[in-house]
């Protein structure tokens, strides 16, 4: 139970199941520590531990069903080899934040997870290819798809799994909790690796 939350903190949940990518969500969590206006909350279906792809073992701090919607800032789902079926607690409070127009951010098969519940029929969007996405019947959004590292539209982010970077990015800037200059500066160093960056970055910071 999440308990002792200053109301102007926000809720950053991590989606956490078993075979979770860890590349695709590392530079996202490990970036928003930047920001002391957020808080990062793993949740899973259960509390019971998962193990990602990479051989880590973590346990959720909360089960989905005690989060409050109204409470999350921005929901975070990584790809995992498990996205083509089930998850569908997880899929329905992602449609319930989109209808309420909090952001929701998927990358590699989580994108198909947007895919089957509909999510991704109205809006521009990326994953990690057009017939990835369209293995299920409930896509019909193919004429929105983009061959970009990453998109958001109207609140919902999508990426491929190879664009964890531009994924990143995405979330910081949908969450409106870092400057911009931050944000440019972070995206130019990890990019890049010019030292330039790194001092832009120490110094917005």
């Amino acid at each position: 139970m999440l308990t002792n939350i200053d109301v102007n903190t926000k809720l950053v949940v991590l989606y956490a199941t078993d075979t979770m990518a860890d590349w695709e969500y590392g530079y996202a969590v490990a970036g928003l520590g930047m920001s002391p206006a957020i808080r990062l909350v793993v949740a899973a279906e259960s509390t019971d531990e998962v193990v990602t792809m990479g051989g880590l073992r973590l346990r959720p701090e909360v089960s989905l069903a005690e989060l409050d919607p109204e409470r999350i800032g921005l929901l975070i789902m990584p790809g995992a080899d498990t996205w083509a079926e089930g998850h569908d607690e997880v899929l329905a409070l992602a449609a319930q934040l989109e209808r309420q127009g909090t952001p929701i951010a998927a990358i590699c098969g989580a994108t198909l997870g947007f895919a089957r519940a509909g999510l991704l029929n109205k809006r521009r969007h990326t994953s990690n290819a057009p017939d990835f996405v369209g293995m299920t019947e409930s896509y019909t959004g193919g004429s929105l798809y983009s061959d970009a590292a990453a998109v958001t539209d109207a609140g919902v982010i999508t990426a491929g799994a190879t664009a964890p970077i531009d994924f990143a990015k995405a979330i910081f800037e949908a969450l409106g909790a870092l400057p911009q200059p931050v944000i440019d500066a972070w995206y130019g160093l990890y990019t890049t690796g010019e030292r330039k960056y790194y001092d832009q970055l120490v110094g917005a910071v």
